[in-house]
């Protein structure tokens, strides 16, 4: 607790007052145009990975970057989900997995985390991705990782917002991985089946 008490005082007395018009803006009200839905590791800092300001992600974070289906599921995603699309307009929605995601291996192990039922609940909702291990024998959790990205997008498709914004052409959904160890985020290319490096799949708008 100790560096995070001193971390809000540095902010505030070092960031906050450097980036006061920004925070005046934000004060009343957000507009952001991403929903990111990543996985809530603690190594995962969405800010920071996109170098970000306050205000431009809104941002849904959970075990393993999951989006139950509708109607079988209604909670909190369900509902950060529905405001981001229909309250605030988002123009893209990102979910994002990451390498080493302990909610995966547990995805491919269910019964390893028998012992925590709401943890073994949830990730139920990630175990159709877990028979991708197969694909890759190489690195079976990164294929996992990749088909519950895939997985997830599918189960977005299920939320009325967005299947509406998807129908209206007002939504881009979009799969990445982000790789804790090298920094690559890798992002899915619908038209090859892959995922590329960022700067591959999204060269148009990097140029």
């Amino acid at each position: 607790m100790k560096s995070v008490i001193q971390g809000i005082l540095k902010f505030q007395s070092n960031e906050q007052p450097s980036k006061q018009a920004l925070f005046d803006q934000l004060a009343g009200a957000q507009s952001p145009d991403v929903l990111l839905v990543t996985c809530a590791d603690s190594r995962i800092d969405p800010g920071l990975i996109t170098q970000t300001n306050p205000g431009e992600l809104f941002i849904c974070r959970n075990a393993g970057n999951i989006v139950p289906p509708l109607p079988d599921y209604s909670g909190d995603i369900a509902a950060s989900v529905e405001f981001g699309v229909a309250a605030l307009g988002v123009k893209h929605i990102i979910v994002m997995g990451h390498t080493d995601c302990g909610a995966m291996k547990g995805a491919m192990n269910r019964e390893g985390v028998a012992s925590l039922p709401k943890v073994y609940e949830w990730l139920g909702y990630a175990e159709e991705a877990a028979s991708a291990a197969a694909d890759n024998p190489a690195d079976p959790l990164l294929a996992v990782t990749e088909a519950n990205v895939l997985l997830q997008l599918r189960n977005l498709r299920t939320h009325p917002a967005v299947s509406a914004g998807l129908d209206a052409g007002s939504i881009d959904l979009h799969g990445w991985v982000y790789h804790i160890g090298s920094g690559a985020v890798t992002c899915h290319d619908s038209d090859t089946g892959q995922f590329h490096p960022i700067a591959d799949r999204y060269a148009d708008l990097v140029a």
